[in-house]
């Protein structure tokens, strides 16, 4: 359940009672762990996997009406911004126009100077990121890329030093969004915790082009002397797209990160670290070979494989996080050498049950072929939903999942292909609340190569009833999990 898709008064989910009340109700289904989608603040496309930042959280998801409490704004001011009328989808254009005046208003009433100041010393990332975003609103919104003043476009010291001290209020504004985003995501996490339920989350293996990480850090980057990408990463042809997917994200300079120990993608990891209890570590066959196309093709067809960082990278990563968990998302066309890294780096594989059914080939996502170590999904954000699934794939295909699972309708196409996963060996199961909810394809959060009407999807109040969590608890607790 991403944070996002919990239902809320103000267009999006956040870090209110919903929040609170979903956690309640995977308490009482019985469940240890719920997944997110990744946190941070998120641009053009609205994808929380291309973030203006890997370490600053996501304004959006700061609860307002715990801003009401603070007193810091009014239910009036609160409800007189239009959020959308649409309570299953986000509405991020009124989103935006919405809530940044209202963070406004609550920025020019906080009074907790001390306390806000002591957080921005204690975040080595924060002042980087929220120049960033205070020069972004002071050029109407553009990419770095695209600023007028080249001397600051280029992260020159004296410009820098110029226009903090120009926009010195908006800094702070920048700030005091992320003070509050940390200080609510704690609360909740906490709370959590106090159930006995971990966290998942999703750490993006790359960062978009316009992001504070690439402005602030171009060296850990493949960029040329007007920091233009060399390269960008996508993926090839596959089973979501005929031309691949052509993220356009720029490639890491691995020769350089090496000589650093990693550093930067270890200060990554261990920001995410502080969120969660379990870390999705984003396209894993990318530590391995990474697809790298031109800047500028079309299509990512014109790509070419290149060498990861491999061993070298899950030896410093393990080195200094010896007890994190890790999922690692090793989905997609693996060789033998990814494979190899995967089963090197201990971390848990990905089986996905809508890919197993394929009446064609015997395939390794089917449950009898597991191994322990994994975690099994009935599909992820990627994918559409089990119901939606099931009345879509080919004839011969349905029929094998039928036979297989031994599904029917009188139980439902989706809780057969839950029960598949439940009573797999896979150490970990993980369905989307879609699929438990029975939704179809309207509820879909991302389609790959999609430019639009993605990650939109929201619950509406009510649905994740003590019914339900009542009939998840009983086959969680049938199959032992």
């Amino acid at each position: 359940m991403p944070i996002s898709s919990l239902p809320s008064p103000w267009g999006i989910g956040t870090f209110g009672r919903a929040a609170y009340e979903f956690a309640d109700f995977l308490a009482a289904a019985g469940q240890k762990y719920w997944q997110i989608l990744p946190l941070g603040p998120t641009g053009y496309g609205d994808s929380p996997y291309q973030c203006f930042s890997s370490f600053a959280g996501n304004p959006y998801f700061i609860d307002l009406g715990k801003l009401a409490e603070q007193e810091l704004l009014t239910p009036a001011e609160i409800d007189s911004a239009d959020w959308g009328a649409d309570a299953q989808n986000v509405d991020y254009g009124k989103l935006y126009f919405g809530r940044f005046p209202l963070l406004e208003k609550a920025f020019a009433r906080f009074e907790r100077s001390d306390a806000l100041d002591e957080f921005s010393k204690n975040r080595e990332w924060l002042l980087d990121y929220a120049l960033f975003m205070a020069l972004k609103d002071h050029f109407g919104g553009k990419a770095w890329t695209e600023w007028p003043d080249e001397q600051i476009r280029l992260r020159k010291p004296k410009a820098v030093e110029t226009y903090a001290k120009k926009l010195s209020q908006r800094v702070r504004f920048h700030c005091f969004l992320q003070f509050l985003f940390f200080e609510q995501w704690n609360e909740l996490r906490e709370y959590v915790k106090g159930l006995g339920i971990g966290i998942i989350g999703d750490l993006p293996i790359y960062v978009p082009l316009d992001s504070a990480d690439v402005w602030a850090r171009p060296e850990a980057f493949l960029l040329d002397g007007d920091r233009n990408p060399l390269g960008v990463a996508g993926v090839p042809p596959d089973y979501f797209n005929a031309d691949g997917q052509l993220w356009g994200n720029p490639l890491y300079d691995w020769a350089y990160l090496q000589k650093t120990g990693y550093s930067w993608w270890m200060a990554r990891v261990s920001a995410a670290a502080s969120c969660f209890d379990v870390i999705r570590l984003d396209h894993f066959r990318g530590f391995c070979d990474y697809w790298a196309v031109p800047y500028g093709a079309k299509t990512a067809r014109e790509g070419e494989w290149k060498k990861g960082p491999g061993r070298g990278f899950i030896d410093a990563l393990k080195a200094a996080f010896p007890n994190l968990p890790v999922i690692a998302e090793d989905l997609g066309f693996l060789t033998k050498e990814v494979h190899a890294l995967r089963d090197y780096s201990g971390f848990m594989g990905m089986k996905v049950l809508q890919f197993a059914f394929d009446s064609r080939e015997p395939s390794d996502y089917l449950p009898h072929t597991y191994p322990k170590n994994c975690a099994c999904y009935t599909g992820t954000h990627d994918n559409t939903t089990a119901a939606a699934w099931f009345a879509e794939c080919g004839g011969e295909d349905r029929a094998y999942a039928a036979r297989y699972l031994g599904l029917s309708e009188a139980e439902g196409f989706n809780w057969g292909l839950i029960r598949g996963g439940m009573g797999s060996v896979a150490d970990l199961f993980v369905a989307q609340i879609q699929d438990y909810l029975g939704l179809g394809e309207e509820a879909r959060m991302n389609t790959p190569g999609k430019a639009q009407g993605n990650w939109q999807f929201r619950v509406e109040p009510g649905v994740c009833a003590p019914e339900l969590a009542e009939k998840i608890a009983g086959m969680t607790r049938m199959f032992g999990r």
